[in-house]
């Protein structure tokens, strides 16, 4: 499969399609916050092990994820090309920011050991708010993942390679869990998407090597009638 790029990309997206999203699932079950106190410093505390694990998930799925949304940006080749090469773009860079973030996990849990929560709390925020964390990892950019992920399987769906029941269900699920405060409400959220993606994963691990590499070919267009040639001159 190494030898054959277009075995290897098809089965590459098609698995990481699945598996980004699933780790992503599995992390917010796992983490000690969404079913704790909504204070990370001290649910990190009651858990040391399973709040370091959700870190580990939640960086390899945003990872991952950034690298599958190259693999899908490759079914809008055809249509919907410009929605796909956009929101491709801000889903890797989205995604890739996201990543960034997690290395607060440990500070707060290492501060949550040894100050009091509210004092732990305010050492993190002002650490967190420094204007160099904020714009160059925060703002905009950590948006830009879970906005452009729905967008990009929109162009997916536009292409006709998904329903639109893949874009609707993931937005519905990364997108609405914003309405709500980081908890349990946020995993049931968050697997639904899980669905809609593996979904796609499968499908693109079923199509053949023709069927992805046919992607790789212009799309063919209709040729205009060519205008009929001119009568010689002297005849009628």
């Amino acid at each position: 499969m190494l030898n054959d790029h277009v075995t290897f990309r098809r089965v590459s997206a098609g698995i990481l399609i699945i598996v980004a999203p699933l780790l992503q699932a599995v992390a917010v079950v796992v983490d000690p916050g969404t079913w704790g106190d909504d204070r990370e410093a001290v649910s990190f505390g009651d858990n040391p092990a399973l709040a370091q694990t959700q870190s580990v998930l939640y960086h390899w799925s945003w990872m991952l994820m950034a690298v599958a949304a190259v693999g899908l940006v490759h079914l809008t080749r055809h249509r919907a090309t410009r929605l796909g090469h956009t929101a491709g773009a801000m889903t890797v860079v989205g995604y890739m920011a996201l990543s960034g973030l997690l290395l607060s996990d440990p500070v707060e849990w290492w501060l949550g050991r040894r100050y009091p929560p509210e004092q732990a709390q305010r050492i993190l925020d002002e650490m967190m708010n420094l204007p160099g964390v904020v714009y160059g990892f925060q703002m905009p950019w950590m948006f830009l993942g879970v906005l452009g992920l729905p967008l990009l399987l929109v162009a997916v769906s536009r292409a006709g390679f998904v329903g639109w029941w893949v874009p609707a269900t993931v937005a519905l699920g990364y997108v609405g869990s914003f309405g709500f405060g980081y908890g349990a409400l946020t995993a049931a959220f968050w697997i639904a998407p899980t669905v809609a993606l593996g979904w796609t994963g499968l499908k693109v691990l079923r199509l053949d090597d023709a069927g992805w590499a046919a992607y790789y070919r212009p799309a063919v267009r209709a040729e205009a009638a060519p205008a009929p040639a001119p009568a010689p001159v002297g005849e009628a």
